[in-house]
């Protein structure tokens, strides 16, 4: 269980090392474009004022996208107890609670650290788990807290926003402004600027998904170690592998942060899912409780 959680700390830095390259490279291709390399310090300062803007307000935004309202104890005892005696368990500051009223089984977890953490269950999900499945899903939500992982998902979101707008501007620019260049290098510069445009910011959403998956894996390693019972929660990501995990509203700028994926999708949704199968986190979780 520590290697498995050692191992996804391992490869979620050294793709988050590539995405800043990923952002720097563009930046100074855009410098580069625009004849001005200069100008590339400026652009990753603007990409770093954004992921920070982004960092601070995510989880309001998260909230209310989502419609989550906060509750209190004497508002719903089972769910409050049971995240309470957990943050107990792992010495973390009480995160606020909230409800999702959603028939379909999920949880999420959002906030900038553990001092302004908010963990949410949906209604669906706590009408079909049990005490101990629920306490695994819950913790699996405040091993995503404990671990820091809503900050590297969020600024991971917001660099993906930065690279797809240098990215349009880089297109618009060719389009509208592409003779101001042919003294450069002309056809080539064009050439490999839209190239850049195209393929960088898909490179840069599977990095986020990849990122997403891995922490997934390291929330739910997390989480059994948190409960020493990884069967409460493997039996629960079974539960919702049987009734589904998409809710009513689809919101594709916060579904990394749920417990399961929370979107409809068809045959191309396992290449661009934030989330790992549900076969395959069950199986993982079952080596823990083996010992394998």
């Amino acid at each position: 269980m520590y290697k498995q959680i050692a191992s996804n700390k391992r490869k979620t830095v050294f793709l988050m090392l590539f995405f800043v390259v990923l952002v720097s490279g563009l930046g100074w291709l855009f410098g580069w474009y625009v004849g001005e390399p200069a100008i590339t310090p400026y652009v990753l300062i603007g990409a770093g004022v954004y992921a920070f803007i982004s960092y601070l307000s995510g989880s309001r935004m998260a909230l209310a996208i989502n419609g989550a309202k906060e509750i209190q104890k004497r508002d719903n005892p089972r769910l409050y107890r049971i995240v309470e005696n957990l943050a107990i368990t792992e010495g973390m500051p009480m995160p606020r609670v909230c409800i999702m009223d959603d028939p379909a089984p999920n949880a999420f977890a959002t906030g900038r650290d553990p001092r302004h953490a908010v963990v949410c269950a949906t209604t669906g999900l706590m009408d079909i788990m049990d005490d101990t499945e629920l306490q695994g899903v819950m913790a699996h939500e405040l091993g995503h807290v404990k671990n820091y992982d809503i900050r590297v998902t969020m600024i991971a979101f917001a660099l993906v926003v930065v690279i797809s707008l240098l990215a349009d501007i880089m297109i618009r620019m060719t389009w509208f402004g592409g003779s101001n260049r042919n003294n450069n290098g002309g056809g080539f510069i064009i050439i490999i600027g839209i190239l850049a445009a195209i393929i960088t910011p898909l490179i840069a959403k599977l990095i986020q998904l990849s990122i997403s998956r891995k922490r997934e894996y390291l929330a739910d390693a997390s989480g059994a170690l948190t409960t020493r019972y990884p069967e409460g929660l493997a039996r629960a990501l079974e539960k919702i592998g049987q009734y589904g995990s998409a809710t009513k509203a689809q919101h594709t700028a916060t579904a990394h942060l749920f417990f399961a994926n929370p979107l409809r999708g068809n045959k191309l949704a396992k290449l661009f899912s934030t989330h790992p199968p549900v076969e395959e986190r069950v199986k993982r979780l079952r080596e823990m409780g083996s010992g394998a």
